[in-house]
């Protein structure tokens, strides 16, 4: 307990998922929260469980206005601002013939225009507080591609590159801010609900399961404590690298 004390961080896509698993460990580690997401009702679900420490607010990923409103509410709220959890995202399948033009700009948006909108704005709130951190959410699918996630792959990609990208532009600066992506393979999250729409959920997992080293698929929990050492002065030495949580699965 206490890893983050003295931390005040945002974390976007807060409404499920590993955003609201990550909203609540990160509290209970003792950092203040600002947690967000397009759907109101969710994140402020996710602020009412978790208590106190935690304030909701709605946030569209996708456009410039809504983090720049975001980040001021942020560093008014707690004071000051020096850790970003990119982690609003979604997932869809198709190949390179079957997803459309308006998928792939939708895909784009939301997955890796969200990241750079999101560093670049919260940048020079950040600096001005100093040992900072910002957590990129990727995918295994940003390192490894498959022939039917041709949009998620792609997009997933840029967020790992455009990690290296700040984070060098940060040490260049002496901004004196990290900046690292996490790539998780299958979490048990609504993420996988297009990938399990055959089976039934718990069928559909067994399945997942059996193509991971493991043999299981990950929980929020595995994403989260992988964020709470990126956000934590243990990392301090960790700029412009991943975390791969894949369960020995680009190891095979």
């Amino acid at each position: 307990m206490g890893r983050l004390t003295n931390k005040y961080a945002l974390v976007t896509g807060g409404g499920s998922g590993i955003g609201r698993t990550t909203a609540r460990i990160l509290s209970e580690e003792g950092a203040k929260v600002v947690v967000s997401d397009i759907n109101f009702d969710s994140v402020t679900q996710t602020a009412e469980e978790i208590g106190a420490s935690v304030i909701a607010i709605k946030h569209d990923v996708t456009k410039a206005e809504s983090w720049k409103d975001v980040l001021e509410f942020s560093e008014a709220h707690l004071g000051e601002l020096n850790v970003l959890v990119n982690c609003a995202g979604i997932a869809a399948l198709g190949n390179i013939e079957e997803t459309t033009f308006e998928d792939w700009k939708r895909i784009h948006s939301v997955d890796l225009d969200s990241v750079f909108l999101g560093c670049k704005f919260a940048l020079p709130i950040i600096s001005k507080y100093g040992n900072g951190s910002i957590v990129n959410i990727s995918s295994i699918s940003g390192i490894i591609a498959g022939h039917n996630l041709a949009a998620y792959n792609s997009a997933k990609a840029g967020v790992r590159h455009l990690t290296k990208s700040v984070a060098l532009h940060c040490a260049r600066a002496s901004y004196n801010i990290r900046c690292n992506s996490i790539h998780p393979a299958f979490i048990n999250t609504s993420m996988l609900d297009d990938i399990l729409a055959h089976d039934s959920r718990e069928t559909g997992l067994a399945k997942l399961a059996q193509q991971v080293p493991l043999k299981k698929v990950g929980d929020t929990e595995d994403v989260a404590w992988a964020i709470v050492y990126l956000a934590s002065d243990e990392s301090k030495f960790m700029t412009g690298a991943e975390i791969i949580l894949d369960g020995g699965l680009s190891a095979a």
